[in-house]
Protein backbone atom coordinates (compact mmCIF):
# COMPACT_ATOMS: atom_id res chain seq x y z
CA UNK A 1 0.00 0.00 0.00
CA UNK A 2 0.95 3.40 -0.98
CA UNK A 3 2.21 5.69 1.95
CA UNK A 4 -0.02 8.95 2.04
CA UNK A 5 1.92 12.33 3.20
CA UNK A 6 0.53 14.78 5.27
CA UNK A 7 0.91 17.70 2.56
CA UNK A 8 -2.29 19.77 2.39
CA UNK A 9 -3.90 20.37 -0.98
CA UNK A 10 -3.91 24.75 -1.92
CA UNK A 11 -7.45 24.70 -1.56
CA UNK A 12 -7.74 28.12 -3.00
CA UNK A 13 -5.80 27.39 -5.87
CA UNK A 14 -7.43 24.23 -6.78
CA UNK A 15 -10.78 25.79 -5.98
CA UNK A 16 -10.47 28.11 -8.65
CA UNK A 17 -9.16 25.63 -10.93
CA UNK A 18 -12.14 23.39 -10.04
CA UNK A 19 -14.88 25.68 -10.99
CA UNK A 20 -13.72 27.49 -13.59
CA UNK A 21 -13.14 24.40 -15.84
CA UNK A 22 -16.68 22.84 -14.78
CA UNK A 23 -18.45 26.45 -15.95
CA UNK A 24 -16.34 26.44 -19.14
CA UNK A 25 -17.12 22.64 -19.66
CA UNK A 26 -20.24 22.85 -19.08
CA UNK A 27 -21.06 25.61 -21.51
CA UNK A 28 -19.04 23.09 -23.76
CA UNK A 29 -21.68 20.18 -23.08
CA UNK A 30 -24.39 22.76 -23.49
CA UNK A 31 -23.90 22.52 -27.44
CA UNK A 32 -22.63 19.10 -28.36
CA UNK A 33 -25.54 17.13 -28.42
CA UNK A 34 -27.22 20.16 -30.50
CA UNK A 35 -24.06 20.21 -33.11
CA UNK A 36 -25.08 16.97 -34.95
CA UNK A 37 -28.55 17.53 -35.48
CA UNK A 38 -28.44 20.90 -35.91
CA UNK A 39 -25.77 19.84 -39.07
CA UNK A 40 -27.90 17.22 -40.26
CA UNK A 41 -30.91 19.70 -40.65
CA UNK A 42 -28.80 21.54 -42.65
CA UNK A 43 -27.67 18.42 -44.86
CA UNK A 44 -24.35 17.64 -43.57
CA UNK A 45 -23.59 14.17 -44.77
CA UNK A 46 -21.68 11.51 -41.96
CA UNK A 47 -18.36 12.78 -43.09
CA UNK A 48 -19.52 16.76 -42.55
CA UNK A 49 -20.71 15.71 -38.97
CA UNK A 50 -17.29 14.22 -38.03
CA UNK A 51 -15.69 17.24 -39.53
CA UNK A 52 -17.63 19.61 -37.40
CA UNK A 53 -16.03 17.76 -34.25
CA UNK A 54 -13.02 16.61 -35.91
CA UNK A 55 -11.93 20.34 -37.26
CA UNK A 56 -12.26 21.36 -33.21
CA UNK A 57 -9.50 18.70 -32.31
CA UNK A 58 -7.23 19.09 -35.57
CA UNK A 59 -6.74 22.32 -34.14
CA UNK A 60 -6.07 21.37 -30.26
CA UNK A 61 -4.04 18.48 -31.67
CA UNK A 62 -0.97 20.75 -33.48
CA UNK A 63 -0.81 23.15 -30.40
CA UNK A 64 -1.61 21.06 -27.69
CA UNK A 65 2.15 20.25 -26.87
CA UNK A 66 3.60 24.10 -27.78
CA UNK A 67 1.00 25.53 -25.17
CA UNK A 68 1.54 22.60 -22.88
CA UNK A 69 6.06 23.39 -22.90
CA UNK A 70 4.92 27.19 -23.05
CA UNK A 71 3.38 26.76 -19.71
CA UNK A 72 6.48 25.29 -18.37
CA UNK A 73 8.53 27.86 -19.18
CA UNK A 74 6.25 31.40 -18.86
CA UNK A 75 3.62 29.76 -16.07
CA UNK A 76 -0.12 28.60 -15.97
CA UNK A 77 -1.70 31.50 -15.18
CA UNK A 78 -0.91 33.89 -18.71
CA UNK A 79 -2.48 31.16 -20.42
CA UNK A 80 -5.30 30.20 -18.57
CA UNK A 81 -6.29 33.42 -18.31
CA UNK A 82 -6.00 33.97 -21.87
CA UNK A 83 -7.09 31.19 -23.65
CA UNK A 84 -10.76 31.54 -21.35
CA UNK A 85 -11.47 35.05 -22.88
CA UNK A 86 -10.52 34.09 -26.33
CA UNK A 87 -12.51 30.81 -25.66
CA UNK A 88 -15.64 33.05 -24.88
CA UNK A 89 -15.37 35.24 -27.83
CA UNK A 90 -14.99 32.32 -30.06
CA UNK A 91 -18.37 30.81 -28.28
CA UNK A 92 -20.29 33.49 -29.28
CA UNK A 93 -19.33 33.65 -32.76
CA UNK A 94 -21.39 30.18 -33.38
CA UNK A 95 -24.65 32.87 -33.51
CA UNK A 96 -23.49 34.02 -36.85
CA UNK A 97 -23.16 30.70 -38.48
CA UNK A 98 -25.24 30.32 -41.57
CA UNK A 99 -24.00 26.83 -42.74
CA UNK A 100 -21.66 24.04 -42.26
CA UNK A 101 -18.48 25.50 -43.46
CA UNK A 102 -18.99 28.31 -40.99
CA UNK A 103 -19.22 25.35 -38.04
CA UNK A 104 -16.45 23.73 -39.24
CA UNK A 105 -14.47 27.09 -39.35
CA UNK A 106 -15.91 28.49 -35.96
CA UNK A 107 -14.71 24.68 -34.39
CA UNK A 108 -11.77 24.88 -35.81
CA UNK A 109 -10.84 27.90 -34.13
CA UNK A 110 -12.07 27.17 -30.90
CA UNK A 111 -9.69 24.42 -30.36
CA UNK A 112 -6.91 26.85 -31.05
CA UNK A 113 -8.01 28.30 -28.06
CA UNK A 114 -8.78 25.78 -25.98
CA UNK A 115 -5.31 24.16 -26.53
CA UNK A 116 -4.29 27.46 -24.28
CA UNK A 117 -6.29 25.94 -21.58
CA UNK A 118 -6.46 22.19 -20.92
CA UNK A 119 -2.59 21.37 -20.54
CA UNK A 120 -1.87 24.70 -18.72
CA UNK A 121 -4.57 23.78 -16.49
CA UNK A 122 -4.02 20.54 -15.95
CA UNK A 123 -0.24 20.91 -15.04
CA UNK A 124 -1.54 23.51 -12.30
CA UNK A 125 -3.17 21.12 -10.54
CA UNK A 126 -0.51 18.57 -10.94
CA UNK A 127 1.91 21.04 -9.74
CA UNK A 128 -0.24 21.61 -6.49
CA UNK A 129 -1.45 17.48 -5.81
CA UNK A 130 0.44 16.18 -2.71
CA UNK A 131 2.93 13.67 -3.06
CA UNK A 132 0.79 10.07 -2.24
CA UNK A 133 -2.74 11.66 -3.33
CA UNK A 134 -2.32 12.24 -7.50
CA UNK A 135 -5.14 9.87 -8.30
CA UNK A 136 -7.67 11.59 -5.70
CA UNK A 137 -6.28 15.26 -6.40
CA UNK A 138 -6.58 14.64 -10.09
CA UNK A 139 -9.77 12.59 -10.12
CA UNK A 140 -11.39 15.16 -8.09
CA UNK A 141 -10.64 17.53 -10.27
CA UNK A 142 -11.50 15.42 -13.46
CA UNK A 143 -14.80 15.43 -11.76
CA UNK A 144 -15.78 18.91 -12.50
CA UNK A 145 -15.09 18.05 -15.85
CA UNK A 146 -16.81 15.15 -16.51
CA UNK A 147 -19.87 16.46 -14.24
CA UNK A 148 -19.87 19.36 -16.42
CA UNK A 149 -20.30 18.04 -19.84
CA UNK A 150 -23.12 15.69 -18.19
CA UNK A 151 -24.99 18.37 -16.88
CA UNK A 152 -24.38 20.58 -20.05
CA UNK A 153 -26.17 18.54 -22.21
CA UNK A 154 -29.37 18.47 -20.24
CA UNK A 155 -29.25 22.54 -20.10
CA UNK A 156 -28.79 22.57 -23.75
CA UNK A 157 -31.44 20.12 -24.23
CA UNK A 158 -33.66 22.15 -22.15
CA UNK A 159 -32.48 25.25 -23.71
CA UNK A 160 -32.76 24.68 -27.04
CA UNK A 161 -36.39 23.03 -26.68
CA UNK A 162 -38.17 26.50 -24.60
CA UNK A 163 -35.55 28.85 -26.14
CA UNK A 164 -33.57 28.67 -28.89
CA UNK A 165 -30.33 27.49 -30.55
CA UNK A 166 -28.91 30.75 -30.55
CA UNK A 167 -29.53 30.82 -26.82
CA UNK A 168 -27.44 27.85 -26.09
CA UNK A 169 -24.23 28.92 -27.80
CA UNK A 170 -24.54 32.60 -26.13
CA UNK A 171 -24.68 30.51 -22.56
CA UNK A 172 -21.94 28.41 -23.34
CA UNK A 173 -19.74 32.35 -24.21
CA UNK A 174 -21.22 33.27 -21.16
CA UNK A 175 -19.67 30.06 -18.59
CA UNK A 176 -16.56 30.74 -20.46
CA UNK A 177 -16.06 34.13 -19.40
CA UNK A 178 -16.81 33.38 -15.72
CA UNK A 179 -14.14 30.97 -15.63
CA UNK A 180 -12.30 33.92 -17.30
CA UNK A 181 -13.04 36.58 -14.15
CA UNK A 182 -12.41 33.78 -11.79
CA UNK A 183 -8.81 32.92 -12.80
CA UNK A 184 -8.15 36.51 -13.49
CA UNK A 185 -9.09 37.79 -9.75
CA UNK A 186 -8.11 34.47 -7.73
CA UNK A 187 -5.68 32.89 -8.80
CA UNK A 188 -2.20 33.95 -7.65
CA UNK A 189 0.34 36.17 -9.09
CA UNK A 190 2.39 34.13 -11.77
CA UNK A 191 5.57 34.91 -10.21
CA UNK A 192 4.52 32.85 -7.09
CA UNK A 193 3.99 29.30 -9.11
CA UNK A 194 6.60 26.40 -8.23
CA UNK A 195 6.89 26.02 -12.13
CA UNK A 196 8.59 29.41 -12.59
CA UNK A 197 11.11 29.29 -9.62
CA UNK A 198 12.17 26.24 -9.96
CA UNK A 199 15.54 27.41 -11.90
CA UNK A 200 16.18 24.71 -14.51
CA UNK A 201 15.29 23.65 -17.83
CA UNK A 202 11.92 21.40 -18.20
CA UNK A 203 12.48 18.50 -20.32
CA UNK A 204 11.25 18.65 -24.15
CA UNK A 205 8.00 17.67 -25.47
CA UNK A 206 9.45 15.96 -28.31
CA UNK A 207 12.23 13.85 -26.30
CA UNK A 208 9.01 12.33 -24.43
CA UNK A 209 7.70 10.66 -27.27
CA UNK A 210 10.28 8.74 -27.20
CA UNK A 211 9.23 7.60 -23.77
CA UNK A 212 7.47 4.28 -23.71
CA UNK A 213 5.78 4.66 -20.77
CA UNK A 214 4.51 8.42 -22.44
CA UNK A 215 3.12 6.36 -25.35
CA UNK A 216 1.27 4.01 -23.19
CA UNK A 217 -0.59 6.89 -21.49
CA UNK A 218 -1.04 8.96 -25.26
CA UNK A 219 -2.62 5.73 -26.76
CA UNK A 220 -5.10 5.00 -23.52
CA UNK A 221 -6.25 8.24 -23.31
CA UNK A 222 -6.42 8.58 -27.70
CA UNK A 223 -8.35 5.70 -27.77
CA UNK A 224 -11.22 6.57 -24.83
CA UNK A 225 -11.11 9.88 -26.73
CA UNK A 226 -12.08 8.37 -30.09
CA UNK A 227 -14.71 6.52 -28.35
CA UNK A 228 -16.27 9.89 -26.59
CA UNK A 229 -15.74 11.08 -30.31
CA UNK A 230 -17.84 8.25 -31.83
CA UNK A 231 -20.89 8.87 -29.57
CA UNK A 232 -20.85 12.17 -29.22
CA UNK A 233 -21.07 12.74 -32.95
CA UNK A 234 -23.53 9.93 -34.11
CA UNK A 235 -25.72 8.86 -30.76
CA UNK A 236 -27.67 12.17 -30.98
CA UNK A 237 -28.39 11.02 -35.06
CA UNK A 238 -28.69 7.69 -33.98
CA UNK A 239 -31.59 9.02 -31.35
CA UNK A 240 -32.82 11.49 -33.14
CA UNK A 241 -33.36 9.11 -36.86
CA UNK A 242 -34.12 5.76 -35.59
CA UNK A 243 -35.86 6.88 -31.58
CA UNK A 244 -37.56 9.91 -32.56
CA UNK A 245 -36.20 11.05 -29.79
CA UNK A 246 -36.48 15.12 -28.49
CA UNK A 247 -33.35 17.14 -27.46
CA UNK A 248 -34.15 16.64 -23.71
CA UNK A 249 -34.12 13.12 -24.10
CA UNK A 250 -30.87 13.17 -26.76
CA UNK A 251 -29.28 15.49 -23.69
CA UNK A 252 -29.76 13.06 -21.18
CA UNK A 253 -28.35 10.29 -23.31
CA UNK A 254 -25.15 12.30 -24.39
CA UNK A 255 -25.55 13.46 -20.35
CA UNK A 256 -25.34 9.64 -18.42
CA UNK A 257 -22.85 8.26 -19.18
CA UNK A 258 -20.29 11.08 -18.72
CA UNK A 259 -21.88 11.42 -15.22
CA UNK A 260 -21.44 8.56 -14.35
CA UNK A 261 -17.92 8.72 -14.88
CA UNK A 262 -17.73 11.71 -13.15
CA UNK A 263 -19.23 10.41 -10.17
CA UNK A 264 -16.53 7.59 -10.00
CA UNK A 265 -13.64 9.41 -10.24
CA UNK A 266 -13.23 10.54 -6.03
CA UNK A 267 -13.73 7.03 -5.32
CA UNK A 268 -11.60 6.08 -7.98
CA UNK A 269 -8.87 8.41 -7.36
CA UNK A 270 -9.15 7.27 -3.79
CA UNK A 271 -8.79 3.97 -5.01
CA UNK A 272 -5.79 4.72 -7.49
CA UNK A 273 -3.45 5.75 -4.82
CA UNK A 274 -3.80 2.29 -2.90
CA UNK A 275 -3.97 0.13 -5.80
CA UNK A 276 -2.00 -0.74 -9.06
CA UNK A 277 -2.98 1.68 -11.68
CA UNK A 278 -2.38 0.41 -14.36
CA UNK A 279 -4.85 -2.58 -13.98
CA UNK A 280 -7.30 -0.21 -13.06
CA UNK A 281 -6.29 1.48 -16.31
CA UNK A 282 -6.74 -1.80 -18.83
CA UNK A 283 -10.41 -3.14 -16.46
CA UNK A 284 -11.66 0.44 -17.22
CA UNK A 285 -10.45 0.05 -21.10
CA UNK A 286 -12.23 -3.14 -21.57
CA UNK A 287 -15.62 -2.24 -20.19
CA UNK A 288 -15.27 0.84 -22.25
CA UNK A 289 -14.64 -1.28 -25.70
CA UNK A 290 -17.76 -3.50 -24.64
CA UNK A 291 -19.95 -1.18 -23.94
CA UNK A 292 -18.83 1.29 -26.95
CA UNK A 293 -19.75 -2.23 -29.38
CA UNK A 294 -23.46 -2.58 -27.17
CA UNK A 295 -24.31 0.40 -29.17
CA UNK A 296 -24.53 -1.63 -32.36
CA UNK A 297 -27.33 -4.36 -30.74
CA UNK A 298 -29.51 -1.38 -29.01
CA UNK A 299 -33.58 -1.72 -30.11
CA UNK A 300 -34.78 1.13 -27.22
CA UNK A 301 -34.47 4.19 -24.87
CA UNK A 302 -33.38 1.75 -22.31
CA UNK A 303 -30.54 -0.24 -24.20
CA UNK A 304 -29.13 3.01 -25.10
CA UNK A 305 -29.25 4.09 -21.92
CA UNK A 306 -27.56 1.52 -20.31
CA UNK A 307 -24.96 1.11 -22.77
CA UNK A 308 -23.93 4.79 -21.92
CA UNK A 309 -23.62 4.14 -18.21
CA UNK A 310 -20.94 1.17 -18.71
CA UNK A 311 -19.04 3.39 -21.21
CA UNK A 312 -19.29 5.97 -17.74
CA UNK A 313 -18.33 2.96 -15.73
CA UNK A 314 -15.80 2.15 -17.79
CA UNK A 315 -13.99 5.51 -17.53
CA UNK A 316 -14.84 6.38 -14.52
CA UNK A 317 -12.30 3.19 -12.88
CA UNK A 318 -9.68 3.79 -15.25
CA UNK A 319 -9.25 7.72 -16.08
CA UNK A 320 -8.27 8.47 -12.47
CA UNK A 321 -5.16 5.66 -12.83
CA UNK A 322 -4.50 6.93 -15.92
CA UNK A 323 -4.26 10.99 -14.91
CA UNK A 324 -2.23 9.50 -11.46
CA UNK A 325 0.55 7.78 -13.87
CA UNK A 326 0.46 11.12 -16.04
CA UNK A 327 1.20 13.35 -12.77
CA UNK A 328 4.00 10.49 -11.59
CA UNK A 329 5.29 10.91 -14.97
CA UNK A 330 5.03 14.70 -15.12
CA UNK A 331 7.08 15.42 -11.72
CA UNK A 332 9.57 12.24 -12.99
CA UNK A 333 10.76 14.34 -16.17
CA UNK A 334 10.15 17.97 -14.23
CA UNK A 335 7.82 18.79 -16.90
CA UNK A 336 4.20 18.54 -16.03
CA UNK A 337 3.14 20.79 -18.92
CA UNK A 338 4.60 19.07 -21.56
CA UNK A 339 3.27 15.65 -20.57
CA UNK A 340 -0.65 16.98 -19.98
CA UNK A 341 -0.11 18.90 -22.88
CA UNK A 342 0.42 15.49 -25.06
CA UNK A 343 -1.86 13.70 -23.10
CA UNK A 344 -4.61 16.59 -24.00
CA UNK A 345 -3.27 16.08 -28.02
CA UNK A 346 -3.82 12.76 -27.82
CA UNK A 347 -7.71 13.25 -26.42
CA UNK A 348 -7.74 15.16 -29.39
CA UNK A 349 -6.75 13.72 -32.50
CA UNK A 350 -8.68 10.49 -30.45
CA UNK A 351 -11.81 12.99 -30.73
CA UNK A 352 -10.46 13.37 -34.88
CA UNK A 353 -9.99 10.13 -35.78
CA UNK A 354 -12.83 8.56 -34.06
CA UNK A 355 -15.49 11.03 -35.26
CA UNK A 356 -14.03 10.96 -38.79
CA UNK A 357 -13.54 7.21 -38.67
CA UNK A 358 -16.99 6.79 -37.88
CA UNK A 359 -18.58 9.27 -40.49
CA UNK A 360 -17.26 7.15 -42.95
CA UNK A 361 -18.74 3.99 -41.69
CA UNK A 362 -21.63 5.41 -41.54
CA UNK A 363 -21.75 6.97 -44.73
CA UNK A 364 -19.99 3.40 -46.58
CA UNK A 365 -21.99 0.88 -44.28
CA UNK A 366 -24.95 2.06 -41.97
CA UNK A 367 -25.08 4.86 -38.86
CA UNK A 368 -25.23 1.68 -36.33
CA UNK A 369 -21.92 0.56 -37.94
CA UNK A 370 -20.06 4.13 -36.92
CA UNK A 371 -20.22 2.37 -33.53
CA UNK A 372 -18.07 -0.74 -33.12
CA UNK A 373 -15.06 1.07 -34.92
CA UNK A 374 -14.60 2.97 -31.48
CA UNK A 375 -14.59 -1.02 -29.83
CA UNK A 376 -11.23 -1.48 -31.82
CA UNK A 377 -9.13 1.36 -31.54
CA UNK A 378 -9.88 0.89 -27.63
CA UNK A 379 -9.44 -3.36 -27.33
CA UNK A 380 -6.12 -2.75 -29.34
CA UNK A 381 -4.91 0.42 -27.47
CA UNK A 382 -5.34 -1.60 -23.44
CA UNK A 383 -2.77 -4.27 -24.98
CA UNK A 384 -0.70 -1.41 -26.44
CA UNK A 385 -0.64 -0.04 -22.69
CA UNK A 386 0.23 -3.09 -21.55
CA UNK A 387 3.07 -3.72 -23.42
CA UNK A 388 4.32 -0.10 -23.09
CA UNK A 389 3.84 0.07 -19.28
CA UNK A 390 4.91 -3.03 -18.27
CA UNK A 391 7.50 -1.83 -15.66
CA UNK A 392 5.86 1.47 -15.26
CA UNK A 393 6.38 1.79 -11.19
CA UNK A 394 2.76 3.67 -8.96
CA UNK A 395 5.39 5.13 -7.04
CA UNK A 396 5.64 9.33 -6.47
CA UNK A 397 9.38 10.44 -7.70
CA UNK A 398 11.09 12.77 -5.23
CA UNK A 399 10.67 16.02 -6.32
CA UNK A 400 14.80 16.46 -6.38
CA UNK A 401 15.08 13.73 -9.08
CA UNK A 402 16.49 14.75 -12.08
CA UNK A 403 15.40 12.88 -15.31
CA UNK A 404 18.38 10.77 -16.15
CA UNK A 405 16.70 10.10 -19.88
CA UNK A 406 16.18 6.56 -19.27
CA UNK A 407 13.54 4.87 -21.88
CA UNK A 408 14.63 7.62 -24.28
CA UNK A 409 17.35 7.13 -27.39
CA UNK A 410 20.16 9.45 -26.87
CA UNK A 411 20.01 12.57 -29.08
Amino acid sequence: MKKITNEKLDKKIFGTLFFSIFGTVTGVGIVVPLLPVYAHDLGASGLYIGLIFGSFSLSRTFLLPYFGKLSDKKGRKPLIIAGLFAYALVSLAFILANDVEDLIAIRFIQGMTSAMIMPAIQAYVGDITPDGREGFTMGMFNMAMFLGLSIGPLIGGEIHDRFSLDTSFASMGLLALSGFLLCFFLLPPTKSERVVGRGREPLAWKRLLYDRHMAGLFLFRFAYAACIGVIWSFLPVLADLEFSLSSSYIGILVMVGVFFSGLMHIPMGLLADRVNKKIMVVIGGLIISYAIFSFEWTNSFRDLFVANVLFGLGGGIAMPALMALAVLKGNETDAMGSVMGLLAMGHSLGMLIGSLLSGLMMDIFELRHAFPSGAVIMALCVGLFIVCTYNFKDQKYPSEHVYDGKDLPAL
